[in-house]
């Protein structure tokens, strides 16, 4: 596998207060850097940061895959499936609403994968995928 370089997304969220408690103490995102308009966390080895944006929007576009409205735009992260299996048991214990219910995609075909979709307090799609094995992420 190559190495993976940390991305870096700023998306727009309408209470830091949620995004703390959310991205912080439900995802378990280490807080960085903040201020009184914006949040660095790091979401999986990435940089995400959440600006105060009271008015953004909820976008409502959704394309078809597998059987599914996937919410378009969304970001998310990629996990072994042991971890994506926790947090999957945790957002659900929390009473966590999903767009899409946690399930196995694409079950016995080339790029099998585990999917969950949820919404941030703010409307921010994030979807979190599980690969039981890993080099599968790019197999086509």
């Amino acid at each position: 596998m190559a190495v993976i370089h940390p991305f870096h997304l700023a998306f727009p969220v309408h209470d830091l207060d949620k995004a703390r408690e959310f991205y912080g103490r439900l995802l378990g995102c280490q807080e960085g850097r903040s201020s009184e308009e914006w949040i660095d966390f790091d979401f999986y080895g990435h940089q995400i940061v959440a600006h105060l944006a009271p008015q953004a929007p909820r976008p409502e576009v959704t394309n078809a895959v597998d059987g599914h409205h996937v919410p378009v735009p969304h970001f998310g992260a990629v996990l072994p499936m042991a971890e994506w299996q926790t947090l999957a048991d945790r957002l659900r214990a929390a009473g966590v609403e999903f767009e899409i219910e946690p399930h196995i995609r694409f079950q016995g075909q080339v790029g099998e994968q585990a999917t969950m979709f949820f919404y941030d307090p703010s409307c921010n799609a994030i979807e979190i995928k599980g690969f039981a094995d890993m080099d599968q992420l790019f197999a086509s």
